[in-house]
């Protein structure tokens, strides 16, 4: 039963909803915080080269994006429990404000090792913005309009991911911009956008006090953390350790440790429990979990082969790689928006992540078959088009869906747990996905120089004094000598440089290996494919209507 507040001065009582322009102006902030979380995961990949360079440590900067991705996974479902516990705007205001402490503190390090402790900030913040942005939406939007408004949130998500690597190949470029270093401005670009919206979300954003007398599950909050922490690390540094070396087997074994003492505090939490248990006996929300964190390894991990196939095969700068990707922007857009205005019209969802997880099994399937060295361009732009449109089409209906299959005063978990399983299943797929990539590739490049040699016209180019006493081949004949592997493979900044013709057999061979990757993603989406079939067909529900909800599986959303 529902209780009305009083009211005092731009706030909003409960059962009350905000007028038009109130909406309009919480949006703005909620879209600008997501604006910053989503940026944030991008816009340094394209950087973390040249400030790994500047502050003298090249071999540690995969720890700046590692720590960025733990805490940030960690915090999300942490977020969402607090926020069932204390409230939306007081949760959401704390999240902006400690990403702009770490956005300022990353934009002033001298040394990888404080940026990666700036990072590991940022993430803490980061792991709030989206989860939570979504679940406000759900707070005070009728769901008649909620997967309307949602959809223009997923697609901040697809523009932010195409301008992250053109912002931050700009930045890195540049010396200095108003007396600091450009690399600086990566983060401290942040700091503009994010006071906005905390200035917005301060100002307008006001919903009835909430403080739920209720335990708060600091064992699950510490099993989860042991459970995700070493299988992030080993996701994210397997590759270098060796995926059977004795650090990769510690965290394997730390991580089921985790997970089952994960699931032994939730039971033994109940209600109260962070991620609760019973939740999952709902199929909607059990489904829609396994949906995400299944299309988050394989839809993520295939995003990441396009700028791979773009740089190391065709020879694109990471910033013309970034604006190549426009054309996955304009595919998101198109997805997302028309999901949500239909599924506000129909109240049906079911079919979005059938017919999205569909595409996206098919865009895989044609980018690994259709993918070489002499691919002309507009194919992968086409491709990623396709790629924006499944995307569209499965991320924000199977957030909704597990809003909806969840009760009110758990409206936060439920949105924050479709965060979490589908940044875990990026984070796994874009690790798993690179080392394959890489791993495919020493035995592509290594057969393809090996076919070359036996080519009399590649021998004569390879012996030609002109083409040897270039500089811009002496890495090439190094790697020659030396036979494809990963280690050889782990600097290919010379690979466009040198003679065209004798480096064909090893773009080559990345291109082989990207299609090997893209096949076995079309078999992931493909498997997340045929369980979507298994999503109840039912229309969403709101009780303002009058119309009764199906059955348990379809609860109305207060």
């Amino acid at each position: 039963m529902s209780t009305t507040l009083p009211k005092r001065r731009g706030t909003v009582a409960a059962g009350e909803t905000l007028s038009q322009r109130q909406t309009v102006l919480v949006m703005i902030g909620l879209m600008l915080g997501m604006f910053l979380s989503s940026l944030d995961q991008t816009i340094v990949s394209t950087s973390i080269y040249t400030i790994a360079n500047d502050l003298d440590g090249l071999s540690l900067q995969a720890w700046a994006t590692t720590a960025y991705l733990i805490t940030s996974t960690v915090s999300t479902p942490l977020y969402g429990k607090l926020s069932d516990i204390f409230g939306r705007r007081p949760l959401y205001l704390i999240a902006i404000i400690i990403f702009l402490a770490g956005s300022l503190y990353a934009g002033s390090v001298h040394s990888m090792t404080e940026l990666a402790i700036a990072r590991g900030i940022q993430g803490l913040g980061a792991g709030g913005l989206m989860a939570l942005a979504l679940t406000i939406i759900g707070d005070i939007v009728a769901l008649k309009d909620r997967a309307k408004f949602q959809g223009y949130f997923m697609s901040v998500f697809g523009i932010s991911s195409v301008l992250g690597p053109v912002i931050g190949g700009a930045f890195a470029g540049s010396s200095n911009i108003l007396g600091f270093d450009g690399w600086r401005w990566v983060f401290f670009v942040n700091l503009p956008i994010g006071l906005a919206a905390l200035t917005v979300v301060f100002m307008f954003l006001h919903l009835p006090t909430r403080h739920v007398k209720q335990k708060i599950d600091y064992w699950g909050a510490a099993a989860i953390t042991l459970a995700i922490v070493p299988l992030l690390l080993v996701a994210e540094q397997g590759r270098s350790w060796g995926w059977t070396s004795g650090n990769s087997w510690l965290c394997y074994g730390l991580g089921v440790i985790g997970i089952i003492a994960f699931l032994f505090a939730e039971r033994r939490a109940g209600d109260y429990a962070l991620i609760p248990l019973r939740l999952f006996s709902n199929i909607t929300f059990g489904l829609s979990s396994l949906l995400n964190f299944i299309i988050g390894v394989g839809m993520f991990g295939a995003i990441a082969m396009l700028p791979m196939y773009l740089q190391l095969v065709k020879g694109l700068t990471p910033t013309e790689a970034g604006l190549m990707m426009i054309t996955f922007t304009v595919g998101i857009l198109f997805g997302s928006i028309t999901a949500g205005r239909t599924i506000s019209a129909s109240g049906t969802y079911r079919v979005f992540p059938i017919v999205g997880t569909a595409i996206l099994t098919a865009a895989a399937l044609v980018m690994s078959f259709s993918l070489h060295w002499d691919t002309e361009l507009w194919v992968p732009g086409l491709i990623a088009v396709f790629f924006g449109v499944g995307l569209g089409f499965c991320m924000q209906p199977l957030t909704l869906a597990m809003q909806v299959s969840v009760p009110a005063k758990d409206m936060g978990v439920g949105t924050s747990t479709a965060a979490f399983f589908r940044s875990m299943g990026g984070a796994v797929g874009t690790a798993v996905f690179i080392s394959m990539l890489f791993s495919l590739a020493a035995d592509k490049v290594a057969s393809g120089l090996k076919n070359a040699m036996a080519n009399p016209d590649y021998l004569k180019l390879l012996k030609d004094p002109a083409i040897a006493s270039d500089p811009a081949n002496a890495k090439l004949f190094e790697f020659v000598k030396k036979g494809a592997s990963n280690d050889s493979l782990n600097d290919t900044s010379w690979l466009h440089g040198a003679n065209a013709q004798l480096t064909q057999p090893i773009t080559d061979g990345f291109a082989q290996a990207i299609d090997g990757v893209m096949l076995t993603a079309a078999i992931l989406t493909g498997i997340a494919f045929l369980i979507s079939f298994a999503l109840p067909n039912r229309k969403l529900t709101d009780p303002s209507s009058g119309a009764a909800p199906a059955d348990a599986d379809a609860l109305p959303v207060h």
